[in-house]
């Protein structure tokens, strides 16, 4: 069960919590409708009415249009090849982007237990003597730093999640309170929104609209700059609306020099879940589905609405588009901002900060590969050609093996056609496998179920003292053998000196 930060609870299917035995019925469910036959059952009633037909009419005309079954040989033999190639490079993309997901797992298990563990608790050294009281302060300002960076990392994989969905903006139950506070960067886009692609109003006075119109796609503060300044990047959330207010003013320090924001309603606004997926519409089922790809071009109608339902989202997700924002991608900027800080204080030796520095070239890593993947999609003019190579081979079964089967050449016909387009239906699946289809990665389990319970363990204790784990009472069998189980506490070893631990240790 996963609680957002507010104490509400998140819907998280993946969790534990659903595979129960109570569940087995739904598991069941679920894994049935994962398999190929629910996308392509419309391929295979076709062909077995194609099939009836020509049986029908070789069986009135006595075999008028049975064929001798020479190509069936040749010709099956390197379409099966050919599908066989098509469904592996699909596969190759999937298991990469679970190496990728590996990967940042990796990433903020070592970036974690570097800033929790090799940090000092003062991360603000002072030239001159502390102040019990001062001491304290900047005690808790590392500390408080620590746990803001941390949960920047999850902050990086949940970002990553919905950029890799389509899903723009911050106002995510499980996004927005992690980062709500950061100032945004203008990144370029690198792949499109899925939602609110058309909410770009801006009022009369350059103000963004109210969150309450629909239509808020703006910043959260405008700055202005002080006079012969850079201006600082803009906070640019999405629309949010659960228990979440605005700041009526934000004030931001740069050099010691306050940018004063603009006043915002502190009215709450609406949170979207944290697994969004789209709906179904009639374009997601056959034969409308022909027309997805024509329909999302831009990923807009002509009259700028969005194209519904859950194949144009997953096409226009892998689209180039000026609406995305790189979320993850500014998140990595405060994680270096942050190791930069370190730097600069001279708290943390050269090696710790190669660590992390490298760590977050491992992030960013992940996160471009993930990109590729996404954005490069099999060329186009290899799969149509093979669809229409496998639905001539499919038409044309039936004249040849009509006169060796006869009236079994129907389900012989529909058998074959749900081998050959099972596969392609497939692999065409997972070839984006960061959707919300049966087959897709289950990224909501690695970033909520595997990451941010990670994260929340390693900042359960502060860091671990050697000297009162290694010395505690329980490890009693410290020297112990397999021919003995002498238990002898670290301290009784302690006064009884290092030649009797070395014997100890030869005995062993």
């Amino acid at each position: 069960m996963s609680f957002n930060y507010q104490g509400a609870h998140i819907h998280n299917p993946s969790s534990s919590d659903a595979l129960g035995p109570s569940n087995t019925w739904s598991l069941f469910g679920n894994a049935l409708l994962a398999i190929a036959l629910f996308r392509c059952w419309h391929i295979l009633i076709f062909f077995g009415a194609w099939s009836t037909a020509i049986c029908v009419i070789n069986y009135k005309g006595h075999g008028l249009l049975a064929l001798q079954p020479t190509l069936i040989t040749v010709f099956g033999t390197i379409l099966g090849f050919v599908i066989s190639y098509r469904t592996t490079s699909s596969f190759e993309r999937y298991n990469e982007g679970r190496r990728l997901w590996s990967q940042i797992v990796l990433g903020s298990r070592t970036f974690a237990r570097t800033v929790w563990l090799h940090v000092p608790d003062n991360a603000y050294p002072s030239a001159q003597a502390l102040t019990d009281q001062q001491n304290e302060e900047y005690k808790s300002k590392t500390l408080i730093e620590k746990k803001t960076v941390v949960n920047l990392l999850e902050a990086f994989a949940v970002a990553v999640k919905h950029y890799l969905r389509g899903e723009d903006g911050i106002y995510y139950e499980d996004l927005y309170y992690l980062v709500k506070f950061l100032p945004k960067y203008p990144f370029p886009p690198t792949i499109p929104s899925s939602v609110d692609l058309d909410r770009t109003s801006i009022t009369s006075d350059g103000v963004p609209a109210s969150p309450h119109s629909g239509h808020f796609h703006g910043s959260l503060t405008r700055r202005t700059p002080a006079p012969g300044q850079l201006p600082l990047p803009a906070t640019a959330p999405t629309p949010s609306l659960r228990d979440a207010t605005f700041a009526t003013e934000k004030i931001l320090h740069t050099d010691g020099r306050p940018q004063r924001g603009v006043k915002f309603s502190t009215a709450p606004v609406d949170l979207f879940p944290a697994m969004n997926p789209p709906k179904y519409s009639l374009l997601d089922f056959f034969p409308f589905s022909l027309l997805v790809r024509m329909l999302t071009k831009d990923g807009l109608r002509k009259n700028g609405d969005v194209v519904k339902g859950r194949r144009a989202a997953k096409r226009r997700a892998m689209m180039g588009s000026q609406h995305l924002s790189n979320i993850p991608l500014e998140i990595s900027l405060y994680l270096g901002s942050y190791v930069s800080a370190l730097q600069s204080r001279k708290v943390v030796d050269a090696p710790t900060t190669t660590v992390l520095l490298a760590t977050i070239t491992q992030l960013v890593d992940a996160l471009t590969g993930l990109e590729r993947i996404l954005t490069t999609p099999i060329p186009f003019s290899y799969s149509i050609h093979l669809w229409l190579v496998t639905v001539v081979y499919c038409l044309a079964l039936p004249f040849q093996v009509w006169l060796t089967l006869k009236w079994v050449t129907i389900p012989a016909t529909v058998l074959a056609s749900f081998i050959f387009f099972g596969f392609l239906v497939a692999g065409e699946e997972i070839e984006n496998p960061f959707g919300y289809d049966k087959n897709d990665l289950n990224m909501d389990h690695f970033v909520h179920n595997i990451i941010r319970k990670e994260l929340l363990a390693i900042m359960a204790m502060p860091a671990p003292d050697p000297s009162v784990w290694a010395f505690s009472e329980e490890n009693d069998l410290l020297f112990a053998s397999l021919d003995t189980e002498e238990r002898v506490s670290p301290s009784e070893w302690v006064q009884r000196g290092v030649p009797k631990m070395r014997n100890a240790l030869r005995v062993q």
